[in-house]
């Protein structure tokens, strides 16, 4: 057993090191968990790709009502991680919460499917797309059940999956970390290609054949990514959980609001409680130094009083003295917040394609021939830019870079660049989605249809952009949100990483109702509303996105990059296979 080193706000990093298990984990446990992930996603997507149409075809729901929907459950969705993420870190442990998770999302597709299949389950049929029945309380009680069940099913499989990939990498080697920096990248390539392949076909069922098959198809992926996922669970590091961070954290913020300024002699030798860390058998236990940065926290630690104390030196009061290592932990998460309100700024962009994106194709000429596109398609654009560039970044790009480097730098893109690079994607998607719009109605007023003659495949610039956008800005942050935080906390990384998605959607919900209303009251055409794009300038909002992401661009790039690297120390300098295999030796 290593020697524990007890040290006072030291500002020394201390590390306890469990023995290296080498029985389990490593890539031959991940191809388990890539497999589920793939059957899941491509469940989940075969529902997200789809839903606008399903909800604006089948429910009958105008565009706002549609949007709000569609939004609201979207950002629910990327809520319930944060519960999944403190039952996983206080109760169940990740490879449960994962069990659980995709179980609620079997049932969850279980219902869409039959509010597909059983017609007292929805809205009678519209033929002409403009004078339709609304759905009443039953039918939107059984669409209401599927889509919770699916975000209960979400806040178990979102905050766990890639931080249960990612436990099964042993990065306190140099082969563990390089394992690790190249999952982050082949995790979205694989289920993205399954996606590109699989709901090709699911999607065209849904609109050309039947909704009722078309959702039998993700429930039975969902059954596979079960079955895969219990298959694979004798190669797995499975941790035990480790209580929850998010007490830890509200613990600190209680404390550090009851505590005023310290006293003339506590200021000048502040004591801080800064117990041991006890040894973990699953994951290496990182001690976190005591930092500067947001310092107000402090005084969560601070030792004004000996009685706040017991006679074992422990906190007669948790929720007034906190340790050392419970501020540190939520000064982490707080040096997050300046990076994430960019992500959200990107993924706002995202959620633009999957709403009003496929409105403009479901008005828009779709066929090739004798073939009709479904307009779910379009957002296969999106997935096969971001595989084709994840496979160039791996495959082509950073192999020659360690050439031309003699293998002294691996040749990544910086963190800043990336991000960077997806900004200015989503304001490219924004400008270009705008010019197609006023194309698209313009051709359609001319026409007098509701359907413009401006084909479909129009709209393929755009989708690619946002697939890049995500390609560069989501993967990069994601990557971010996983190493800043130390491995006790990864669960925390993927919630707070599907937050921003959440109030991405939210934000988006709350800007198209705005709009819609001040739009409505200026007595011009609105630029939002009614089931007719054609009666609404749609242009209008999209340059309005396209102004709100050119902000985010400035604001990462005066304020919020800085915090890319402004962090405290929280893990080992990585030792080599070779030193661990004599540390094991001896």
């Amino acid at each position: 057993m290593v020697d524990e080193i007890i040290s006072i706000s030291s500002g020394q990093e201390e590390t306890l090191t469990p023995p290296l298990k080498k029985e389990a984990g490593g890539w031959k446990s991940v191809k388990y968990i890539i497999g589920n992930e793939s059957f899941e996603k491509l469940a989940s997507m075969g529902l997200i790709a789809n839903l606008t149409v399903y909800l604006k075809t089948v429910y009958n729901m105008d565009g706002i009502f549609m949007v709000n929907v569609y939004n609201v459950w979207s950002g629910t969705c990327n809520v319930t991680p944060l519960l999944g993420a403190f039952l996983s870190d206080s109760y169940l442990g990740r490879f449960r919460t994962l069990l659980f998770g995709s179980i609620a999302s079997f049932l969850g597709m279980g219902v869409m499917t039959l509010t597909a299949a059983i017609p007292e389950f929805r809205p009678l049929h519209c033929f002409d797309g403009v004078h339709c029945q609304r759905p009443q309380f039953l039918h939107l009680a059984a669409l209401y059940l599927g889509l919770g069940l699916l975000a209960i099913g979400a806040g178990g499989v979102r905050p766990c999956n890639i931080a249960f990939g990612a436990d099964q990498f042993d990065t306190r080697t140099d082969k563990g970390k390089a394992q690790l920096a190249s999952f982050f990248n082949w995790w979205y390539f694989s289920f993205t290609v399954s996606l590109v392949i699989a709901l090709t076909v699911v999607v065209y069922v849904q609109s050309n054949v039947s909704w009722a098959i078309g959702y039998a198809i993700p429930t039975a992926c969902l059954f596979l990514s079960i079955s895969i996922f219990l298959i694979g669970k004798h190669t797995y590091i499975i941790t035990k959980p480790q209580g929850s961070v998010f007490v830890d954290m509200a613990k600190v913020v209680v404390a550090s609001s009851k505590k005023g300024k310290p006293s003339r002699e506590s200021a000048l030798e502040p004591r801080y409680y800064d117990p041991p860390l006890k040894e973990s058998e699953d994951l290496p236990v990182t001690k976190l130094a005591h930092s500067e940065m947001f310092s107000f926290l402090d005084r969560a630690a601070r030792i004004d009083d000996p009685s706040e104390l017991d006679e074992q030196g422990n906190p007669k009061n948790p929720w007034r003295l906190c340790s050392v290592q419970q501020v540190e932990q939520l000064k982490l998460v707080v040096g997050l917040v300046p990076v994430w309100f960019t992500g959200i700024g990107c993924f706002i962009t995202m959620d633009q394609m999957n709403t009003f994106g496929l409105m403009q194709a479901i008005q828009m000429n779709n066929r090739i021939g004798t073939f009709h596109i479904p307009p779910g398609w379009m957002g296969l654009t999106s997935m096969i830019c971001l595989s084709i560039w994840i496979l160039f970044y791996e495959r082509f790009y950073l192999p020659k870079a360690k050439k031309r480097t003699n293998g002294n730098k691996d040749g990544r893109f910086t963190l800043r660049q990336r991000i960077n690079t997806g900004i200015v994607m989503a304001i490219l998607c924004m400008v270009v989605a705008g010019i197609v719009e006023k194309q698209r109605r313009i051709a359609a007023l001319q026409r007098g249809t509701f359907e413009s003659p401006l084909h479909m495949l129009a709209l393929t610039p755009q989708f690619a952009l946002s697939g890049l956008n995500e390609a560069f800005a989501a993967v990069s942050i994601m990557e971010y949100y996983t190493n800043h935080l130390p491995e006790s906390m990864r669960t925390i990384s993927g919630a707070i990483f599907f937050l921003s998605f959440s109030a991405a959607s939210y934000i988006n919900t709350a800007l198209v109702n705005l709009v819609h209303t001040l739009s409505v009251k200026d007595g011009k055409i609105p630029w939002l509303g009614g089931r007719d794009l054609n009666t609404v300038t749609l242009d209008k909002y999209y340059f309005l996105i396209g102004g709100l992401a050119c902000f985010n661009l400035m604001y990462f790039n005066v304020f919020a990059y800085r915090y890319l690297t402004k962090k405290a120390e929280i893990t080992p300098e990585p030792k080599s296979d070779d030193e661990n295999e004599k540390q094991l030796a001896a």
